[in-house]
């Protein structure tokens, strides 16, 4: 366990030097704008260093929610030149090609979203001094806007029929190399080599990153996205798969929405009683109880996707999840598939044992922080506490050792990807503020 004050000096010192005046970015070479899912993260820590820039956090990103209710996975910072990130605002045209679909027009976003963490983050933000949140008005201004995020996944997004949210890019699950797409993205047609210019490997390494073709394979489904407007009904998606954490990450959000609107006044049951409809589907849908965790669906295909991604452990963090299930997904995080306790330092992303695991490859394998944090919750909600203390000192020990890095080799705890990265430092000062203990609606 590395010194408290040093740990908490050295995450304060990543904060502020990717803190833009408005917004964190996740890291100033990489990733040079603000990111949907990682401002959430990023809120969750900056709560311990100033509520009121938490709570701007997520104005910020909330600001630039389109008019049917989703959240872009990208607000773009029109200071940074096109070349540094791609795709850039002029792939995504996002206010003329999504004018249709309510896109703002003083801002340039993606056309994408990412998994709904906000509500949770804007509870624990509150949470953390609730005099100051309500003198601001941070809960009033914010709940509207969380309920028409939820209200776009839910309205829009089932597109199985089955009450669950499905994704329609690699990049929406946040686990966007996952092996768990291959098989669905092996029939997207991938967009001609020249057509684009990676500028992610101007900041690592190649056999860290996505190869070429599944690149390609990126760029075609989101071309294909905004040449239809962005309208969910209206697009083909090559690409539609239900993912467990997506829709345990709602879960926990809607518990989350329930709490904000009892704060409010407001009636938290639909709040409730959503998450429990989509704890059943979860539940129904997705649970394989021979593999001992939930497997990510093809919707197009019509079947489950037989690899063991992380994913499937994450709905450790709903509340009021079956009893044996719980069972289950903590003998398989501590398993050989996932080494929790044992083989590892930190929870791997990929199954250990799988025919593509790698240590190194973005989500092949490498361990990330919000994943272990999230774990982390899960097993202290679901009487694991032990494994929970050692998990949060093994994260706390990683994150500093490894430069706040994006993401560790699982078994050397070795840094990957690039360092100084925001959410990394973020849950680090979270989970240096002491364990979960269970008093947070999730």
């Amino acid at each position: 366990m590395p010194d408290p004050a040093a740990l908490r000096r050295a995450a304060r010192r990543v904060l502020l030097r990717n803190w833009t005046g408005a917004s964190t970015v996740p890291s100033h070479g990489l990733y040079p704008h603000q990111w949907s899912w990682d401002s959430a993260f990023i809120a969750i820590g900056l709560r311990h260093l100033s509520v009121v820039r938490a709570q701007r956090e997520l104005e910020t990103l909330l600001a630039a929610q389109w008019g049917d209710g989703r959240v872009p996975h990208i607000v773009f910072n029109r200071t940074v030149p096109l070349g540094a990130y791609f795709p850039s605002p002029d792939f995504w045209r996002s206010s003329t090609a999504g004018a249709a679909a309510g896109a703002p027009a003083d801002v340039e976003t993606s056309g994408i979203v990412q998994p709904p963490v906000h509500a949770l983050a804007a509870w624990l933000v509150h949470e953390a001094d609730p005099a100051e949140s309500a003198r601001r008005g941070f809960l009033t201004r914010l709940y509207p806007r969380l309920a028409a995020w939820h209200g776009y996944l839910a309205g829009h997004r089932d597109l199985g029929g089955h009450g669950l949210v499905s994704m329609v890019h690699p990049w929406e699950p946040g686990m966007d190399n996952s092996p768990c797409w291959d098989g669905p993205l092996s029939r997207v047609e991938p967009a001609e080599p020249g057509s684009f210019r990676r500028a992610d490997l101007d900041h690592g390494a190649a056999a860290d990153r996505p190869t070429d073709l599944d690149y390609g394979r990126y760029v075609r489904l989101a071309a294909d996205y905004r040449d239809h407007g962005y309208r969910d009904a209206d697009t083909p998606h090559a690409f539609a798969v239900e993912d467990p954490s997506v829709n345990a990450l709602l879960i926990a959000s809607e518990h989350a929405l329930a709490a904000i609107a009892g704060a409010l006044g407001a009636d938290p049951s639909p709040h409730l009683a959503r998450a429990e409809r989509l704890t059943g589907a979860l539940v129904s849908r997705l649970w394989d109880a021979d593999a001992g965790l939930f497997l990510c669906r093809d919707v197009r295909a019509g079947a489950p996707v037989r690899e063991r991604s992380v994913a499937g452990l994450i709905p450790l963090i709903v509340p009021g999840l079956p009893a044996d299930v719980a069972d289950a997904l903590l003998r398989t995080a501590a398993g050989e598939h996932f080494g929790l306790g044992g083989a590892v330092r930190l929870v791997p992303s990929y199954d250990l044992r799988g025919a593509a695991f790698d240590p190194s490859r973005y989500w092949r394998g490498p361990a990330w922080f919000n994943v272990n944090w999230l774990l982390e919750r899960g097993l202290r909600q679901h009487g694991a506490p032990e494994r929970a203390d050692a998990l949060r000192a093994a994260g706390l020990a990683t994150a500093y050792a490894s430069g706040f890095s994006e993401y560790v080799d699982p078994y050397t705890g070795q840094a990957r990807g690039t360092r100084d990265f925001s959410w990394t430092a973020a849950l680090a000062l979270d989970l240096l503020a002491g364990p979960y203990t269970g008093g947070d609606p999730v």
